[in-house]
């Protein structure tokens, strides 16, 4: 029962956090390195991967695939978590936080969340 625990708080969280791309862009946009260019439209498919991510998660033919494709979003995001504290960890008027969070987040945080969408990428729901 845990691991369809945490499959559907995995679902929930990256419903929630990839629609939050598009309601709330200004959050996102300057923890976007600079040297992407693109960054509107990196951070629209950052959204866009979580959406689709949380709805594969939901289909048991599709979640392996989906839980792989979040594991390499994650990973794709590391070098934006480097930007963070490259930049003293604080956006002014937003996200502020002391520079050893900051690297929690990339040393213990992301691992974790790599380790979370792994364990239930087999997970049955129904079975």
């Amino acid at each position: 029962m845990a691991k369809k625990g945490l499959l559907l708080v995995a679902i929930l969280f990256y419903l929630i956090a990839g629609v939050n791309h598009f309601i709330n862009p200004d959050f996102y946009l300057p923890l976007i390195p600079p040297y992407l260019l693109l960054i509107e439209e990196a951070n629209l498919l950052s959204g866009t991967a979580e959406i689709l991510g949380a709805i594969g998660l939901t289909l048991r033919q599709t979640r392996i695939w989906a839980s792989y494709g979040i594991i390499l979003m994650l990973i794709c995001f590391i070098p934006s978590h480097l930007y963070f504290i490259q930049i003293g960890s604080c956006i002014d008027g937003s996200l502020c936080v002391r520079e050893w969070i900051a690297w929690v987040r990339i040393l213990l945080v992301q691992p974790l969340f790599i380790w979370w969408i792994y364990v239930i990428r087999n997970v049955r729901i129904f079975a």
